[in-house]
């Protein structure tokens, strides 16, 4: 049977980070290359958002699962590096969900020079700008910890990279 990189990308829709569970793989830019050969096997390249992402295995696994789900017989993960992953990667779908989580998104950028960019954040609960850089430090390497002044919360940012 024959695939359509379209369709595997849509049914990778179902691929969510292990970490962030409301945020697909294709959303959060991981997903960099699908390639559909003759005999109808399927390549996919993923290129994490960081080298030493501790739930890269799972990520493949589960994107080998989903596609067996939908009937493709021969399929081939690779972790690449080719492409250099970066939040600007990240869709407008999957930057709403993150804020949906209670994460803040990464602003779109052209290069980070400095932390600043760190330290402007908006809150993802109430919207204000009025928030302060705890750490650039948080659970995961792509987390940073902030507080709301405003709505006196405590939250994440996904770093922007």
């Amino acid at each position: 049977m024959a695939y359509t990189e379209e369709e595997i990308r849509h049914w990778l829709e179902e691929v969510k980070d292990p970490e962030i569970p409301v945020l697909s793989l294709n959303d959060l830019g991981v997903i960099t290359g699908i390639s559909v050969l003759e005999n109808g096997k399927v390549k996919v390249e993923m290129t994490p958002t960081f080298v030493g992402c501790p739930a890269i295995d799972y990520m493949k696994s589960d994107v080998k699962e989903v596609l067996a789900k939908h009937g493709v017989e021969e399929v081939e993960v690779r972790v690449s590096f080719d492409t250099q992953w970066n939040s600007n990667m990240i869709s407008e779908k999957g930057r709403q969900a993150l804020k949906d989580f209670g994460l803040a998104p990464p602003p779109k950028h052209n290069l980070i020079v400095e932390l600043d960019i760190l330290e402007e954040v908006e809150c993802p609960n109430c919207g204000s700008h009025n928030t302060d850089l705890k750490t650039p430090f948080g659970p995961t390497l792509c987390r940073s910890i902030h507080h709301c002044f405003d709505c006196k919360e405590t939250f994440e940012q996904f770093k922007p990279i």
